[in-house]
């Protein structure tokens, strides 16, 4: 398995014999338990030169003692008071943890705790932005952030001349406050995510939970109203009419047509009672389902806009899934959606 780390003097003594061996740059790397990229740019950072004295030409070559001179030089030019440039350990982990889990630094702190790993040294998350903006990581930039360094935009309110539709159903404004305030369990929002123009009708139903931010992703044939009502029964089915209505209390949803049957997503499939509650929300206000809009953007970093989900697997899509779900959030203390939700459950006498 490839690492993430820093080189030694050693690593480049290394990598100056293996060349003169005629070893590939791809086998070393291996050899290094490196990505390919970093003995790359290690080869350029100590490249120079020599006088070929029988052909008098220059040929290009590499020199581990120049390489570590330009390596010791980008240290001491980020200052003496990096605090992380004392704990190599910590440096590795949170550039191996960044790029392999595609995560913020932020939520290195969560794998962290998850994982019950600690450190010689303390550095706060500002400061890990700031080091990775300044370039102190070799193998770890901006690019690599889930939002590449850039900060989200509030929401803009969209207005429109045109008078909206009514709602299918009940409105937003009828909810109760415990589900205003996500105090209470079981109350989540609806959408859907689907591919580009000329893409397939194959889309994705996203139902997230208000107070722990669970997701689940169903992988739908089309937008119709009858597949959503199809794939809630479905669901239904799969936990029972019981279990389905302790977790699944209400459900908020926009005015989009994939939404209209009201009367069919609260009816049970298992009996003749009432399943759900859905409410809708004002037309043009999608922060209204926030929860709902942050996860959509977490799906857009796997499965980018224009995405043809027809050739998305239900394994690739479950993966994704999982990943959100064991995201460590800093509204939980860094917990995970996936154990904040076990928690609720628990204290349902219920199982996930």
């Amino acid at each position: 398995m490839r690492v993430f780390k820093h080189l030694t003097i050693t690593d480049r003594l290394r990598i100056e014999k293996w060349k003169k061996e005629g070893m590939r740059t791809r086998e070393i790397a291996e050899k290094l338990r490196v990505n390919p990229s970093t003995v790359y740019r290690e080869l350029k950072r100590g490249s120079y030169d020599r006088l070929n004295g029988t052909t008098w030409e220059l040929i290009p070559t590499y020199s581990p003692d120049i390489a570590e001179q330009k390596y010791q030089a980008h240290l001491r030019e980020k200052g003496p008071d990096l605090k992380i440039g004392k704990d190599h350990e910590l440096a590795a982990y949170i550039e191996n943890t960044i790029i392999e889990k595609d995560c913020s630094p932020a939520a290195v702190y969560g794998y962290a705790m998850e994982e019950g790993r600690t450190f010689k040294t303390h550095i706060s998350i500002p400061t890990v932005y700031s080091y990775i903006k300044k370039g102190v990581f070799l193998n770890l930039t901006q690019k690599a952030l889930p939002r590449h360094g850039i900060k989200k935009n509030e929401y803009q309110k969209i207005k429109k001349k045109d008078p909206a539709k009514a709602p299918a159903g009940e409105s937003i404004e009828k909810r109760p406050e415990e589900v205003k305030t996500r105090e209470e369990f079981g109350h989540w929002e609806m959408d859907t995510v689907y591919s580009g123009k000329n893409k397939s009708t194959v889309a994705l139903l996203v139902l997230t939970e208000r107070k722990t931010r669970n997701e689940n992703i169903i992988l739908i044939p089309n937008r119709r109203a009858e597949t959503t009502v199809r794939a809630l029964d479905a669901l239904e089915r799969k936990l029972g009419a019981e279990k389905f209505g302790a977790i699944y209390k209400s459900i908020t949803v926009d005015n989009g047509t994939e939404f209209a049957m009201a009367d069919e997503i609260e009816k049970s499939c298992l009996s003749d009672s009432q399943r759900t509650k859905v409410y809708y929300c004002h037309p043009y206000s999608s922060w209204e389902r926030g929860s709902n809009e942050n996860v959509n953007g977490m799906i857009r970093r796997r499965h980018p806009k224009g995405t043809d989900f027809s050739k998305v697997t239900a394994e690739e899509i479950a993966a994704t899934e999982n990943w959100i779900n064991n995201y460590p959030r800093k509204i939980h203390g860094y917990k995970s959606a996936a154990t904040m939700f076990r928690q609720c459950l628990r204290e349902l006498g219920l199982t996930a």
